[in-house]
């Protein structure tokens, strides 16, 4: 029974450790545990225990008030025949009715109040910790995991948790509290009549049972589906004007409501029997409180029962009756937060293969910028039969700016990869400042390290606050010599609002030169010791990417730099040239020398210096 008004920071506890916690004890459950992946909302109940506590206070004050409104009640048709009856008597056990309904209505708002406040609060832990976790997964999972899937769990599986938080939670333990006092008063009312109301209790509990497991199984399977169409409309968005382009709109719409309707399909199968379920509990508890009561009558009628017990023993039954019938409806959105509480549940547990090591070696300070490749072999974890590197040795000195060249394929990008620890290497090792990449937080390792990529994605805000995210500290002075330096200074000056003008959904009011020339801000203004370029100025114009190369000549003085590049012009400055083929080192030396040398390089040159 639902009553008026029920529609359906920065504490350590919530955080990474809630995390934390979280996963581990996650990691002992399995799907087939029912409700037990609730269990995990535990931790986060516990932080706000105050809260939690005030909610059950009101709670049980709100079911007192509502079985003693019954006895209010009796109390007024006990004494309606009474000789000598006057309108102050009738007066006065009315008070007591208005006083208990009184208490009732306080109570119910502070339950209302206490319990929504507080599903609502834990809903926004879960997420923040769900978030926080999401971020520190490492670049394999996201091989195989797609965006949308893992966004589908962040969102619409988390808002089915906080539909029952903060509604369903409520209504469940009120009716059960409920449900437990009306049947101890109706043993006080009349022992006999009671037992017959309780014999119809297996009847009613049977139906909860052999429902609810197939409700939560239709539940997960549903939200798989949903992630499906979202991951699926996910993967179209990011590519829309590709879809466009080659004139697949259809094609995606058609694609997406596929997935949509196999939700809905799965939706329609857990309605269906939640449907029938929430039928069959109705019908056996009302028509055994209607058997019951009408004993109850002919017991009235010899005598055996007064009529404001009978009355009260009427209330109570049908109290009682609502309160089952209640949970019967809310034990179907139990089930289904368990679905997806499973779901977020998998996110939680799922453990990046990159972490810090639990007592991790710190890098040298100050820092030298030396990098090393020891013997390194590496296959990315989708093609382990494809090794991107293989037996790759490399030393790069303090201060060194060494260009790696070679065709697509060659495990130039990878290298990055491997020196940004998204990935360990499968054998071999490498080295920061002589510090094993394995043994060091890769939190220390890349705040050493800027990268500027083939395709450096930029976020929605302002130009000034897509640079400062290399370093939220810089100052307005370092923002501007950052942008100075990427040669973005007149094209920034020329936005509506300069530097604090949005810039787009991942800055795509800015052309693709002008979105390069701010991530190489963005990577200036981190000031790391060791800077990566990968491809910096392929979306520049000839004269932007000359300006851009002497910005960059400049900042790279004092700095361990690694370039690639497929222009080989941009590389003729290098201290050091190595040309890769295959995953390894092929040859390396200075421009001149490796044009005498002839090799895979020599032709490279040739080709691109003979058709320029």
């Amino acid at each position: 029974m639902s009553e008026p008004g029920e529609a359906a920071e920065g504490r350590p506890s919530t955080g990474q450790a809630l995390a934390q916690s979280l996963s581990e004890a996650g990691a002992k459950r399995s799907r087939s545990r029912n409700v037990g992946a609730l269990r995990r909302l535990g931790p986060f109940l516990a932080a706000h225990w105050g809260r939690a506590a005030a909610a059950g206070v009101f709670l049980l004050t709100s079911t007192g008030a509502t079985l003693g409104m019954t006895g209010a009640i009796r109390l007024v048709v006990d004494h309606l025949t009474d000789a000598g009856l006057t309108a102050a008597d009738v007066d006065g056990r009315f008070l007591v009715v208005a006083a208990v309904a009184g208490v009732l209505a306080l109570s119910t708002a502070f339950r209302f109040y206490f319990v929504t406040s507080l599903g609502e609060r834990v809903v926004a832990d879960l997420r923040k910790a769900a978030y926080g976790h999401i971020v520190t997964l490492d670049q394999a999972y996201f091989l195989k995991t797609r965006t949308g899937e893992v966004l589908s769990r962040l969102t619409t599986d988390i808002a089915i948790v906080e539909n029952l938080l903060s509604t369903s939670i409520s209504i469940a333990l009120r009716n059960l509290l409920t449900l437990i006092g009306a049947l101890i008063l109706l043993v006080f009312v009349s022992p006999k009549l009671t037992g017959l109301v309780l014999l119809t209790f297996p009847f009613v509990l049977a139906p909860l049972f052999l429902f609810g497991r197939r409700v939560r199984k239709l539940t997960t399977s549903a939200q798989d589906r949903f992630a499906d169409a979202i991951g699926s409309a996910g993967e179209s968005l990011d590519a829309l004007e590709t879809v466009q382009a080659f004139g697949r709109e259809r094609a995606a719409a058609t694609r997406f409501g596929a997935a949509v309707e196999t939700a809905f399909a799965a939706q329609l199968s857990r309605i269906t029997t939640r449907a029938l379920m929430t039928a069959a509990v109705i019908v056996l508890v009302f028509g055994g409180v209607v058997g019951v009561f009408w004993l109850g009558v002919h017991a009235g009628l010899r005598g055996e029962i007064s009529w404001g017990a009978l009355f009260q023993f009427a209330f109570l039954s049908v109290i009682a009756a609502g309160s089952v019938g209640a949970l019967g409806e809310t034990w179907g959105d139990v089930q289904k937060a368990a679905g997806a509480m499973e779901r977020v549940g998998e996110l939680l547990d799922a453990r990046p293969g990159v972490a810090p090591p639990a007592h991790p070696t710190g890098l040298p300070t100050p820092a030298r910028g030396e990098l090393a490749f020891e013997n390194v072999t590496f296959a990315y974890p989708g093609r382990p039969d494809l090794p991107a590197l293989s037996d790759f040795t490399l030393r790069v000195r303090p201060g060194e700016r060494v260009a790696l060249v070679g065709p697509s394929g060659a495990g130039k990008s990878t290298v990055f990869r491997l020196l940004l620890r998204f990935y360990d290497p499968d054998a071999g090792r490498v080295t920061l400042d002589g510090v094993d990449l394995t043994a060091a937080d890769p939190a220390e390792v890349r705040a050493r390290m800027a990268l500027v990529a083939q395709e450096s994605p930029l976020f929605s805000g302002s130009a000034a606050e897509n640079i400062r995210f290399g370093r939220e500290s810089a100052s307005d002075l370092e923002v501007a010599e950052a942008i100075r330096a990427a040669q973005a200074e007149s094209f920034l000056a020329a936005l509506p609002q300069g530097l604090d003008t949005p810039v787009g959904d991942r800055a795509k009011t800015l052309s693709g030169g002008q979105r390069q020339r701010l991530a190489i801000a963005r990577a200036l203004v981190r000031k790391a010791p060791i800077l990566l370029l990968d491809e910096a100025t392929s979306a520049l114009d000839a004269e932007n990417e000359h300006l851009v190369q002497r910005a960059l000549d400049e900042a790279m003085k004092g700095q361990t730099t690694l370039v690639i590049a497929h222009r080989l012009a941009t590389v003729l400055k290098a201290d050091r040239i190595v040309v890769m083929d295959a995953g390894r080192v092929v040859d390396e030396g200075t421009h001149t020398d490796l044009v005498a040398r002839g090799g895979l390089y020599a032709r490279l040159a040739a080709l691109q210096f003979e058709a320029a």
